[in-house]
């Protein structure tokens, strides 16, 4: 009987596909615990989004989460994290000093492994990231990102078994040192018949002692039979995790995993009982957390448009915080055009927030009128080679907007080129800031911009969700609020209070009831807008990031006014005409929504 080994995804895809990657450490070490006591010895416990997240919502350091996670399991169990190619831990990509420098710290901090993927299957860029994990004495797990096809589309051979054991074969051509081959499906939309000819197939080509590992999500309902496929075609290890964050947008959970290779040739070979304790134990953990119902759900929408588990409930997350969760429907149903004409680079991230936020824009601003900087950089190669050319026509459309030419070059050697990027621009911006230039702070400056300086100088917003509403995201830094219903929407008012006139957002309080609000926010209102002044509205819901023109300021036609931040995405709104910011009726923190008044100018 052959024993198969799992990597537990709980504490980090598992946070990430259910609960946005928004989770406290404090809140999970005992579930960490209690799993290692019931005979796990392999778990994902950073990297992906919860890099990022624990400094945007949790006020936490990613580093200090992994060092004491390493002190909760010990020495000898396998810790192991999830980086993306050359964009490492972040949605943008980076220079080669600050991939080594992922690497090092990486190892500094206690991980032993890391999973390295492409989210466009270029093999150039896991070269350069594949050798730095390895030269840094971790062990090396290389990717290849799987996804299921919509039906219909012309070009069948993205994402078909001769694509990936094409890329195998350049892995092994390009001679990257690795240590074992993981087929990752983070959407959950590849078809069992091709999960287990790629298998099969990459079995044969690959040296004996290289392990191959499996990775998909239930979202689609396809998890179980895509795991027993791969296993029966010769994969050694596979990605489970624990309830509440197995199933739904998660992973298949353990045991029902080991339920499933009951009567088989197979066996996860743990004790029934301890997992079960272990899993009463991450639920008590969580118990306060709010579990996002889409996090629940088994829909067959998502082999239409493939949002990965990873990426959904972060993307719904945020439009919560929006008061746009409305439009998520319509988002998904958009993002089938944008994978196809895009060239089907796998839905995972980055690739998949740029789907997203390109869906989002084409949904809130009509079809392809804004490109977006991340998907039209995707589009004109800039990330690197897509799995089929993008369509012509949304190429000119991107390199029009963006005022880019396309490009074949090797993004690394594009990032070490650009002097904005890389350790010495992030040390001066922590000088600048008046911040220590340590290798853990240039890396969190690197890879988390802004808002990263903004959490080492104390700035630290909190966006968990928790049932009891105690700490949900706030139009402040640090406030505690409610989290808004998304079917009620913010009303505005404008309210006279000794002589003083205030314009008042209200929006319904956490539970939904209508006998109870929740002021938001109070500004003094605009006075009355003149004829000849120009209104500037929000082209899409988001939160106001940045004032760049206060008022009084002087601006002209296609002058920044203020940055909207949408869906990870930094949205400059201009000015259609030139004159004087006469009124800004929002202040920075504030959520608008789509058509809504933001400034006057006249």
């Amino acid at each position: 009987m052959k024993r198969i080994r799992f990597m537990d995804l709980s504490f980090r895809d598992g946070f990430q596909s259910v609960l946005g990657a928004r989770v406290k450490t404090d809140d999970f070490l005992p579930a960490l615990e209690a799993a290692v006591t019931a005979g796990s010895t392999y778990f994902e416990i950073g990297g992906g989004a919860r890099f990022q997240s624990l400094y945007f919502y949790c006020r936490e350091d990613a580093f200090e989460m992994m060092d004491r996670c390493r002190r909760t399991v010990g020495p000898d169990v396998e810790l192991q994290t999830l980086a993306r190619g050359i964009n490492v831990v972040g949605l943008s990509s980076q220079p080669r000093d600050i991939i080594n420098l992922h690497a090092k710290l990486f190892k500094k901090h206690g991980v032993s492994a890391i999973r390295n993927f492409d989210a466009l299957n270029d093999v150039r860029n896991l070269d350069y990231s594949g050798g730095c994990i390895h030269d840094n004495g971790l062990r090396h797990e290389i990717s290849i990102t799987l996804m299921g096809l919509p039906p219909g589309v012309k070009d069948t051979y993205p994402h078909s078994p001769d694509f990936y054991l094409d890329r195998v074969r350049s892995i092994l051509e390009a001679e990257i040192p690795f240590d074992s081959l993981c087929f990752k499906d983070a959407s959950g939309t590849t078809p069992p018949a091709i999960v287990h000819e790629t298998v099969k197939r990459a079995r044969k080509l690959l040296p004996a002692e290289i392990p191959i590992h499996f990775h998909t999500h239930c979202t689609a309902g396809l998890a179980v039979s895509c795991h027993m496929a791969a296993i029966e075609a010769g994969a050694d290890i596979i990605d489970l995790a624990m309830r509440p964050v197995s199933g739904g947008t998660g992973a298949p959970d353990i045991l029902t995993m080991w339920h499933r290779l009951k009567g088989t040739q197979y066996t996860l070979d743990i004790d029934y009982e301890k997992y079960l304790e272990a899993e009463d134990v991450f639920i008590k953990c969580l118990e306060r957390y709010f579990f996002p119902p889409e996090a629940r759900e088994t829909t067959p929408l998502i082999t239409l448009s493939p949002m990965p588990g990873g990426a959904l409930t972060a993307n719904t997350q945020m439009m919560r915080d929006s008061n746009c969760l409305h439009l998520y429907p319509q988002v998904i149903h958009a993002m089938r055009e944008v994978v196809e004409r895009g060239g089907f680079g796998t839905s995972v991230t980055p690739v998949s927030q740029f789907y997203f936020q390109q869906a989002f824009a084409n949904v809130t601003q009509g079809p392809w009128k804004t490109m977006t900087e991340g998907y039209g950089k995707m589009v004109l190669g800039y990330f690197g080679r897509t799995p089929a050319p993008p369509d012509p026509e949304i190429v000119r459309l991107a390199a029009d907007k963006l005022g880019l030419a396309p490009s074949d070059a090797s993004p690394v050697d594009l990032n070490d080129a650009d002097p904005k990027l890389g350790v010495e621009a992030a040390r001066k911006t922590l000088q600048a800031a008046g911040l220590p230039d340590t290798e853990e702070n240039i890396f969190i400056t690197a890879t988390c911009g802004e808002k990263g300086v903004a959490f080492l100088n104390g700035d630290r917003p909190l966006g968990i969700r928790y049932k009891d509403t105690e700490a949900a995201p706030g139009p402040a830094p640090g406030t505690s609020v409610a989290p808004r219903d998304a079917d009620k929407p913010v009303e505005i008012y404008d309210v006279t209070v000794d002589g003083r006139t205030f314009r008042v957002r209200v929006a319904p309080d956490g539970g939904g009831r209508s006998d109870e609000i929740r002021i938001e926010s109070a500004a003094p209102a605009p006075g009355p807008v003149r004829a000849a002044d120009e209104t500037i509205t929000a082209p899409m819901p988001g939160s106001v990031l940045r004032v760049i023109a206060p008022e009084g300021t002087r601006v002209g036609d296609g002058d920044t006014i203020l940055v909207l931040e949408a869906m990870k995405m930094e949205v400059e709104v201009k000015s259609a005409v030139p004159g004087t910011v006469k009124v800004l009726h929002v202040r920075e923190g504030d959520t608008v929504a789509s058509g809504q008044p933001l400034a006057d100018v006249g």
